[in-house]
């Protein structure tokens, strides 16, 4: 069976043709209209990708309610953002509130099957890498790419897939400085700068909480970021 795909669009021409395009590349897609009717969805068992619009009818800022919904009930889930708002306000409220990906309508199907592969790319690789990085551990650090954990001085970080690839990108060459370009082939990604350091705060708040001292992630002027070596407490 084709893996599942909810896509909360209201306008229903544009949601029938997505769910169209996305069965016939062998997904399982269905459409919700309203912010009600996918809270209730959500209450079921989660699909395995779900694509949002931020406006939804009357409701300017639902899809960002709805990825903080998803979000608080999984760390995993792809979520991905498509919407006729491309401010890069609304881009990084999006990725603040733990989107893996924020596109606009006017992308072409082509690019958006594309960004979708990606993130099962991602979700699978996450699910059989049995390569020698599989295990990470740096001082605090402890990194298991099998089973998708992360965690600082013996305490669990919940990271978005995207930014557990970022950080995963970072660990496994302490003290080498990894490019914007770099972070963004590791994660499968393609954005710009600003959003990668949207990424990258989002990820040093969440060690933060664990940890006030937190500073293991360094930024180089103009180059990139660099996980220090055997850095933070212990």
């Amino acid at each position: 069976m084709g893996k599942t795909i909810i896509i909360v669009e209201d306008e229903d021409n544009i949601r029938r043709n997505y769910c169209d395009m996305l069965r016939r590349h062998g997904y399982q897609a269905s459409g919700i209209a309203t912010r009600a009717a996918a809270v209730q969805a959500f209450q079921q068992p989660l699909p395995d990708l779900v694509i949002l619009d931020i406006a939804l009818q009357d409701d300017a800022d639902a899809g960002f309610e709805l990825c903080r919904l998803l979000r608080n009930r999984s760390d995993s889930l792809p979520i991905l953002f498509l919407t006729a708002r491309d401010s890069d306000i609304d881009a990084v409220s999006g990725l603040r509130l733990g989107a893996d990906d924020y596109l606009t309508k006017d992308i072409s199907l082509v690019h958006l099957m594309a960004r979708i592969s990606a993130l099962f790319r991602r979700v699978d690789a996450l699910q059989n890498n049995v390569s020698d990085t599989a295990q990470i551990n740096n001082g605090p650090l402890s990194l298991n790419s099998d089973q998708m954990t992360v965690s600082w001085n013996h305490r669990e970080i919940d990271l978005t897939l995207t930014e557990f690839w970022l950080v995963h990108s970072l660990a496994k060459r302490p003290g080498h400085v990894r490019s914007r370009e770099q972070l963004m082939e590791d994660a499968n990604i393609y954005v710009d700068a600003a959003t990668i350091s949207t990424h990258i705060r989002r990820i040093r708040n969440k060690f933060l909480k664990n940890d006030a001292g937190f500073d293991a992630i360094e930024a180089i002027y103009g180059l990139g970021y660099r996980w220090l070596p055997h850095h933070g407490s212990s």
